[in-house]
């Protein structure tokens, strides 16, 4: 495939549900002109609770999908999970196709904190993986103290959030994990910044803050992520030409009522999801 045709093929960006909407969202903003396949893998969700050969399975399957009906020339892991468990099996498996991943913004939260003070949400997949420690290992140096919370059901609330008797549910998680977190603030021994290690937690984003207080920053992954993905294609010729034809794709492996919901809710696009 020459290169002129190879750039003008979608990006490719997959996740257990709707949480990856988050990347997505960035990624639009980030690259106006390029066209997209989203691919909610709800048939399998949640990864966050699952062991790491389940996940490497799921991933494996969906970027080969991506690839042969759809020809993606990159691979955006919107997934913290999948990041942390199977992108090195992925890029090692397929060395030709650029593939991003996702990671808690334990660094810049590091480099902002000014208590020195930095809680962690995450799933227990994430947080327990060597990826993560190992990240977490490289900052020792900053003096940083780093409060981790395992969110058990976050992930699979915002998912089911318009489900009836759901709707509740998300704001009781979120209280329950901020509590034991500990105490927010910007005095000595307070947490000062929240990394949300979960593309999901993002649509708590609400919620979190209201109950963590205005004073306290939130971090997020998609907008160093969308940084990523346009230097790289930039910088091996991959950039759609100015002037294409967008378009997003949206694809579920179980039930697309959830992604259609949250593509309107959050992003306030109508497209039909397609199962597959």
């Amino acid at each position: 495939m020459n290169a002129q045709r190879l750039a003008s093929q979608p990006i490719g960006v997959f996740d257990s549900g709707v949480g990856g909407l988050s990347i997505l969202k960035a990624l639009q903003q980030q690259l106006p002109g390029e066209s997209f396949v989203y691919l909610a893998d709800s048939g399998n969700a949640p990864y966050g609770e699952r062991d790491e050969a389940f996940v490497i399975q799921r991933s494996r399957a969906c970027l080969a999908l991506l690839m042969q009906q759809h020809h993606i020339k990159a691979l955006v892991v919107a997934c913290n999970t999948a990041t942390a468990l199977a992108i090195q099996v992925l890029r090692d498996e397929n060395p030709e196709l650029p593939i991003f991943g996702v990671e808690p913004s334990v660094k810049p939260g590091a480099a902002d904190s000014l208590t020195h003070k930095v809680g962690v949400l995450a799933t227990a997949a994430t947080l327990n993986s060597a990826k993560f420690q190992e990240l977490l290992h490289s900052l020792d140096s900053t003096n940083t103290e780093f409060v981790l919370q395992a969110c058990d059901g976050l992930a699979d609330a915002i998912e089911k959030q318009w489900q009836d008797g759901q709707s509740d549910e998300v704001r009781t998680l979120c209280e329950k994990y901020l509590l034991a977190l500990g105490a927010f603030g910007q005095a000595p021994g307070e947490i000062d910044t929240l990394v949300l290690g979960c593309t999901h937690y993002p649509f708590a984003s609400g919620e979190l803050q209201t109950l963590a207080g205005e004073s306290v920053r939130l971090l997020e992954p998609g907008t160093p992520v969308a940084r990523r993905v346009y230097q790289v294609l930039q910088t091996q010729g991959l950039l759609a030409n100015r002037g294409s034809k967008t378009s997003l794709l949206p694809l579920a492996t179980g039930e697309t009522r959830n992604l259609q919901q949250a593509l309107w809710h959050w992003l306030e696009l109508s497209q039909q999801v397609i199962k597959v």
